[in-house]
């Protein structure tokens, strides 16, 4: 088989409705191609500031419109600064796309869109007041990871980097809701923190892998929020150098999740002090009674537990099926190791359903949804522009 690994992120589908704005000048149309024989439900869609730029003139992203010809209405949009200079180098919005299926949108230009705060399905934010969480969640499902007040906090002290779980039975975003009241860890009707990470690695935490022993971060010492809706958050965590066997590393994360979707998307930056190679492991914990299926050859670890009182939750990590290097266990954890490129991030994915979202009803709907996301993963939708006349123009893959 051949592998496409592009790093995309995927969505069910969540389309806005939002009231008309005249256009100015010309406009141009973007076709979407889903390549494979699965429903592609809110596919985030990327379209880079310098290619849009070719088919339609403007002098702010953010008032580029796209409409979707064929339900004759407008769609949520959100444009995003990769890098914090004040410029924004994408704008993208999702569809719903069915088998084999292709959607043509038409892009305008009119007054620069802001949206309700209904609208947001995605949002972060650093929480100093619960002693340095990083909250984050969007429609479906919300995490938090541990800061350094957290270390020293007198009452209960931790000193873990894994990615914790927040379960939600509702679509609308509960992090202020939740830390506001303080009572997030009984379920009021809304979901709640019904999952202990502690010092495991969580649903999705790593650690640098030596083939026999895994060695996990301290809590991070640093935050920047990149984009924080409507549609997606992406945000970057720094973590100090923790001691490798006597070798150095340290890490920056870059974490994105966007709206529909239960999967996450992570960049593990590393540097390393004198080290020519370098392996991590990505993990989940080994809860009792859980039940754990991988597939190396498509690039994906699952699993299913009994979270007591409170129904059952599958975790799951996807990894590019050709860095992986073992999938084993270790500390309480089930792992997959990979060899992290001498050049740019690691990339893996990680998330999780829970059977009381409305979303999972078992596992063997857990299973294949992982199964799909990677299938997704390895076989981008293809995107093509054009100018509205003519429409004969460039194309490309999706990126996000």
């Amino acid at each position: 088989m051949t592998r496409v690994w592009i790093p995309i992120v995927g969505a069910l589908a969540v389309t806005f409705l939002v009231a008309p704005v005249p256009a100015a000048g010309p406009g141009a149309v973007v076709t979407v191609r889903n390549p494979l024989s699965i429903a592609r439900p809110a596919e985030t869609i990327v379209i880079s500031a310098p290619d849009l730029q070719k088919v339609i003139p403007f002098d702010d992203i953010r008032r580029v419109h796209v409409r979707d010809l064929g339900a004759a209405r407008e769609l949520l949009t959100q444009a995003v600064d990769l890098n914090d200079d004040g410029k924004f180098e994408e704008i993208l919005f999702q569809v719903d796309l069915g088998p084999g299926d292709t959607k043509t949108f038409e892009l305008s230009v009119g007054e620069r869109q802001v949206y309700k705060r209904e609208d947001f399905k995605a949002y972060g934010r650093f929480v100093r007041e619960r002693r340095d969480d990083f909250a984050w969640e969007n429609d479906r499902i919300a995490h938090r990871m541990y800061g350094a007040a957290l270390e020293t906090w007198a009452q209960e002290p931790l000193t873990s980097s894994a990615v914790d779980v927040w379960t939600k039975r509702v679509r609308r975003l509960v992090i202020n809701d939740w830390y506001m009241v303080d009572d997030y860890h009984r379920d009021n009707g809304d979901g709640g923190d019904f999952y202990s990470a502690g010092k495991s690695r969580g649903c999705g935490g790593n650690g640098i892998w030596d083939g026999a022993r895994l060695y996990p971060s301290a809590n991070f010492r640093d935050t920047r929020v990149l984009a924080n809706g409507p549609i997606r958050v992406m945000f970057e965590l720094t973590y100090l150098s923790w001691d490798v066997g006597g070798t150095k590393v340290s890490e920056m994360k870059r974490i994105t999740l966007d709206a529909g979707q239960n999967i996450d998307r992570f960049e593990s930056h590393y540097k390393v002090d004198g080290a020519s190679s370098l392996m991590h492991a990505v993990g989940i914990k080994k809860a009792a009674g859980s039940t754990v299926v991988s597939s190396r050859e498509k690039g994906w670890l699952r699993t299913w537990e009994t979270m007591k009182g409170n129904g059952q939750l599958g975790c799951a990590i996807i990894m590019d099926p050709a860095v992986i290097t073992d999938v084993t266990e270790a500390d309480g954890n089930y792992l997959v190791a990979a060899r992290v490129p001498a050049e740019g991030p690691a990339v893996y994915y990680a998330g999780f359903g829970w059977d009381k979202s409305g979303d999972f009803a078992g596992v063997e709907n857990w299973e294949r949804y992982v199964d799909q996301f990677a299938q997704r993963l390895r076989a981008p939708v293809t995107v093509s522009l054009a100018p509205a006349e003519g429409r004969e123009g460039r194309e490309g893959r999706e990126g996000g």
